[in-house]
Parts: structure tokens; C-alpha cells; sequence
């Protein structure tokens, strides 16, 4: 895919630096997690309080991913997270399923929750999610952040996430360990932060096959890019420079897309940005949310 033309009238790409990148990061402490509900068997928890913010992780992970987004925003923010379909606590998936089934889950716990009205962060397959969702209903969303997405993938890049997908289907989880490793994080955290890393994995293989590899279907298979010039909302792009999945081309390709959007470029990050610079999303969602 080409990349898009420059439009002068859009607004300037932000490079922004941040400090502590190979840092260790604190384990988030277990007291931490609120009550967990439970509806239509999807597992969420509400803290905080202010505007609600709706946050929708990625696949293969769980709620768990915003603990520190959560911690620096709850006492501005109210923040509903749930556990996706075949994730975490929430029940497995055992038919095909779709964006636009996943996008309903997200509005079915809004209802439950009590939430007519919320902004939107959505990280990798939940920024899929989040277009989905600014798309087919619009009038649910204030504001939306769309952080390590993906669209207008290329035949190759597709064929890429096809190809894991074959190798989990025949080996298991456990066979693309490896390579996430090498994807979602820089060198330096890797040396720095061995214990970050363990848990991430862990959780990844946790899993339930069938519902990962359903879920991770949908997001290789899923493409949005041709409709997103219907988003209407204020929206937050976010990616790191290295990331290869959720590449800045695609990052770019979001913003030329959307009429109003803002874009920002993460300095030397990979894709699993929630843990390697949570502190660094938690900032720049409060400035966009509250701008």
C-alpha cells in the first residue's frame, strides 16, 4: 500500500521523548484490582472517578494490561475495562466470532456498567475493536484513542500474522513465544526488566487455544482501513517507532484517514508499549482526554 499524500492542512506529527526507557518496572500490586462483575459472561471492573474512559486491551491479554494506566488515571477518571471474549476471566469462544461481535461485547458491558456515554482506548486487536466501535456507534464515544493499531496492512504483512497463526494452530501458543519477545520489546527493557517480561508471557500462555487462536483470526483477518473516514471523533493515534506489527506507516495511514486525529510516534518503543511506558500512555491520555 502506498503510502498516504501529504496533506499540509493536517496536523504536525508529535515526537515526543520520554526518560527511564530500560527502567525497571514495579510489579503493579495485587490489592490493587477492583471487584470484579460479570455479564452476558464478560468479566469488567469500574474504578475511579470523573469521565469514564472505556479501555480495551489487546489479544492474549487480559484486563490486567491497563493496571498502571488504571492507577495514574482513576483519580480523574472513572475506567471501565473488561476482560475480552475468550480472555482472562471473562467465558471462551467456541464459534466464529468478529469485530462487530467484539465491538457489541464492549457495549453490552457500557450498559451493564451503567455508561451511556465514555471516551475510548483501544491497544492493538482493542484499537481494531475501537474503530469498530467509533464506526458503528458513534454516539457511545466522546473521544478515542487508538494506541498500537493496525490498517491498511500489506499482502505480506498479512501473510506474516496468517503464518503465525499457523504455527500456534499446529504447535501451540508456546511455539511464537519466542518471537513476541523480539516484537513487543526493546533490548533494553528485555535486560532490564526479565521479571515484566516472564509475567507477559505467562499470561500469554494462559490462554485458551481455541479462543486465542479465534481471536487472533479476527484480528489478522479483520481490515477496517476503506471505512475509517467515517470516524467523526477527536481521535489519538499512538505507535512505536519499531514496532513491525502496528507500524508507523499504518499509524500515518490512520491519521491521513481520519479527519480529526493527532499523531504521535513513541521514540525507540516496540508494540507492547502498556508495559514497557505505561506511565509515558497514562500522560498523554490524560492530556488528550482532557484537552
Amino acid at each position: 500500500m502506498s503510502q498516504p499524500p501529504a496533506d499540509p492542512g493536517d496536523r504536525p506529527l508529535i515526537v515526543y521523548q520520554y526518560t527511564c526507557m530500560a527502567r525497571k518496572v514495579l510489579a503493579v500490586n495485587e490489592w490493587f484490582e477492583p471487584m470484579r462483575r460479570v455479564s452476558e459472561g464478560l468479566s469488567y471492573t469500574i474504578e475511579g472517578s470523573g469521565q469514564p474512559i472505556v479501555l480495551i486491551h489487546g489479544v492474549g491479554a487480559d484486563l490486567r494490561s491497563w493496571d498502571v494506566v488504571c492507577q495514574d488515571l482513576s483519580g480523574e477518571f472513572s475506567l471501565l475495562r473488561m476482560d475480552l471474549r475468550g480472555h482472562g476471566r471473562s467465558s471462551p469462544i467456541r464459534a466464529p466470532y468478529s469485530i462487530e461481535k467484539f465491538a457489541s461485547d464492549a457495549i453490552a458491558v457500557m450498559d451493564a456498567a451503567g455508561i451511556r456515554k465514555a471516551h475510548l482506548a483501544g491497544f492493538s486487536l482493542g484499537g481494531l475493536i475501537g474503530q469498530s466501535l467509533a464506526i458503528d456507534w458513534p454516539d457511545r464515544f466522546e473521544k478515542v484513542a487508538l494506541i498500537s493499531a493496525v490498517a491498511g496492512r500489506t499482502a505480506e504483512e498479512r501473510s506474516k500474522v496468517a503464518s503465525r497463526l499457523g504455527v500456534i494452530r499446529e504447535k501451540g501458543i508456546e511455539a511464537v513465544t519466542g518471537a513476541a519477545r523480539d516484537r513487543w520489546f526493546t533490548e533494553d527493557f528485555v535486560r532490564a526488566n526479565p521479571q515484566a517480561i516472564e509475567r507477559r508471557i505467562t499470561e500469554l500462555l494462559a490462554n485458551d487455544k481455541d479462543s486465542y487462536l479465534e481471536a487472533y483470526r479476527v484480528f489478522g483477518e479483520t481490515e477496517l482501513v476503506d471505512q475509517l473516514h467515517k470516524i467523526r471523533h477527536s481521535t489519538l493515534v499512538m505507535t512505536g517507532e519499531n514496532d513491525q506489527g502496528s507500524n508507523t506507516r499504518m499509524a500515518r495511514t490512520m491519521k491521513h484517514k481520519i479527519a480529526d486525529a493527532e499523531l504521535i510516534i513513541l521514540p525507540y518503543l516496540k508494540h507492547s508499549v502498556l508495559v514497557e511506558a505505561p506511565h509515558e500512555i497514562s500522560r498523554r491520555l490524560r492530556v488528550f482526554f482532557k484537552s
